[in-house]
């Protein structure tokens, strides 16, 4: 049975019905008219117990701000370490940025310094709240990591989630990615509604991410019977072969070229941009981004926009891989103005 978040709940979801997966917050900063504009599902998948969450946070750090996320556990314990990381990562992320900021604060307040920014143009300001928001889920993400591995009776060494975190403030969006849960911003273009991809996915294939582990004494291959999947392996052993380069827990392999270190992106939104749609990568493995956009676009409500989303993953998973396991398949949509 499917996942759904209410979009009207002021409540963190319980383990009711199955809705453990899932995590909607309203701040007190919330316009009513956001209050519909948004949706998430998760939906469980054939290979046993879901071990994706998701978040979607509104009223986040600024008036009508908000932040999305999606997470893929894998491992025994994966479905522990998403929903740790779902629980706590944004009030982390929260708590990093004021420090950066009152750091940065502090330096402004030099004279010199002060006059100089006089004359800094909004472009400039932009940058450097970014670079405030990098730093910050670069830190976050890391102080995590470390927060799994210190759980008491929770063994992560072969076990962890990945990650895709969209953060809105105002007209600034910023993503932090962790291999490939992907986000995509649906534009309005001439031709209708076009998908952009927001993040690139983090496997062991890149060029850069296969340099990093080979630099670390890590081992990237193929199985015989999986060609297309390029995995991560112990340099004298035959295990692990995680097919992903950067993750929250799977320790074995921290000293072998695998990190919790996010790439971090920045979009100035504009009046063009309709919608930002954050999925697990049980979605993007059957479903293009156009598809994907075409699909949100469609639905009858930004409330039902997620369901939509994952119930045409689920079934072009049983169309195209019918004796395939289905994934886990999990989906935020938070549509940026009124359809």
């Amino acid at each position: 049975m499917g996942i759904c978040g209410s979009v009207v709940s002021r409540e963190i979801h319980d383990a009711e019905d199955g809705k453990e997966n899932v995590l909607f917050l309203q701040g007190n900063n919330v316009s009513n008219g956001a209050l519909v504009l948004c949706s998430l599902y998760s939906k469980q998948g054939s290979k046993g117990l879901n071990q994706d969450a998701a978040i979607l946070h509104q009223g986040y750090g600024v008036e009508d701000g908000a932040l999305c996320g999606v997470f893929d556990g894998h491992g025994k314990n994966g479905h522990v370490v998403s929903k740790l990381v779902c629980n706590h990562l944004p009030s982390l992320l929260l708590t990093q940025k004021s420090s950066l900021s009152k750091i940065n604060a502090a330096v402004a307040d030099d004279d010199s310094l002060q006059n100089h920014m006089d004359g800094i143009d909004d472009e400039s300001m932009t940058s450097k709240s970014f670079h405030i928001w990098k730093e910050a889920c670069i830190s976050a993400f890391k102080v995590i990591d470390k927060e799994i591995k210190l759980q008491e009776n929770l063994d992560c060494s072969c076990s962890g989630t990945t990650a895709v975190v969209a953060i809105r403030q105002g007209e600034d969006l910023v993503i932090a990615n962790l291999r490939d849960s992907r986000a995509v911003l649906g534009m309005m273009t001439k031709k209708g509604v076009t998908a952009f991809q927001l993040t690139r996915d983090l496997k062991p294939g890149l060029p850069c991410e296969a340099e990093r582990i080979k630099n670390c004494n890590g081992w990237v291959a193929a199985l015989n019977q999986e060609p297309h999947i390029q995995r991560v392996w112990l340099p004298h052993d035959d295990t692990p072969g995680l097919a992903m380069s950067r993750a929250f827990g799977d320790f074995v392999l921290k000293d072998h070229g695998i990190i919790a270190i996010p790439e971090v992106y920045y979009h100035r939104l504009t009046s063009d941009d309709q919608f930002i749609i954050l999925a697990t990568d049980g979605v993007w493995d059957v479903l293009s981004n156009d598809q994907v956009a075409a699909i949100v676009w469609a639905a009858e409500s930004e409330q039902a926009a997620a369901r939509v989303m994952v119930e045409a993953a689920t079934t072009a998973w049983r169309k195209k891989n019918p004796t395939a396991k289905v994934d886990d398949c999990s989906v935020v949509c938070l549509f940026l103005q009124k359809k």
